[in-house]
């Protein structure tokens, strides 16, 4: 039997009851979904699918979404020990391949979104930070995601294509906590997510960059072969696969698949 060590948690969202009202993306209106569905996503996620828990939840009102929001490698290990969890959605194919690799999937993980880096500052760019070469001042507060996690392996990569050699003074435990390394002022600079930078709202500024097109992330997402409640883990999958997923995710600064 596998064993399940607490690991720390960025965010956790349970989601009980509001939402836009529609038809159910995998299920009609009649049907009996209810229970808990439990929900692991990238910390990128949380906006997107906090969202869409609100709807999967309107259309079902028996359904008590909960969400474990953190980055990605810290979630797939949460899984493999035997965390409880009915869907896996995480920031790239790697930490996916985590879970597939023990058989814990139920089927073939899809790829519903992508994102690509952008270097987030604070509102007015007070540090005038232009591109990555910035990333080695000493005199800037610089924050990369851990290097495990989705956004720390895409940095090296973005790094790599661009022959720098970064100078962090933080490393953060997923995009979310670099971010508000941002948010707070605390750091000049940080590597996230363009859709990261979307969330913030005015808060931050981004500033795009060429060589984030060298590492785009795909995100997959699966019902998990333990899913307590297999049927309400379709349905989230599938409403996230939508035409209204699609919208949703985009309008919180993902791109197509």
């Amino acid at each position: 039997m596998r064993r399940w060590s607490a690991l720390p948690i960025s965010v956790a969202v349970v989601l009980t009851g509001c939402g836009a009202e529609g038809p159910a993306a995998s299920a009609g209106p009649d049907d009996e979904l209810s229970g808990t569905l439990t929900v692991f996503a990238a910390a990128s996620l949380t906006d997107a699918f906090s969202a869409l828990g609100e709807e999967l939840t309107a259309r079902h009102p028996g359904v008590d979404v909960r969400f474990n929001f953190a980055g990605s490698s810290a979630l797939a290990t949460q899984i493999v020990q035997g965390a409880p969890a009915d869907v896996f959605a995480s920031a790239n194919e790697p930490q996916m391949a985590v879970v597939t690799d023990e058989g814990l999937a139920d089927g073939n993980p899809v790829v519903f979104t992508s994102n690509v880096l952008q270097i987030a500052v604070p509102a007015g760019n007070p540090a005038g930070v232009t591109g990555l070469d910035d990333f080695t001042r000493g005199d800037l507060a610089l924050a990369l995601c851990a290097p495990e996690v989705p956004c720390g392996s895409a940095a090296a990569d973005v790094f790599a294509a661009a022959g720098i050699t970064p100078e962090p003074d933080t490393y953060e435990e997923d995009v979310r906590a670099a971010l508000t390394k941002v948010e707070l002022g605390e750091v000049d600079a940080a590597l996230v997510y363009a859709s990261d930078v979307v969330s913030a709202g005015d808060e931050v500024e981004g500033v795009a960059f060429p060589q984030a097109q060298d590492a785009v992330n795909r995100y997959p997402i699966c019902v998990l072969a333990d899913a307590a409640n297999p049927s309400a883990a379709r349905a989230f999958v599938d409403l996230v696969r939508s035409d209204e997923g699609r919208r949703a995710l985009a309008d919180a600064g993902f791109r197509a698949p």
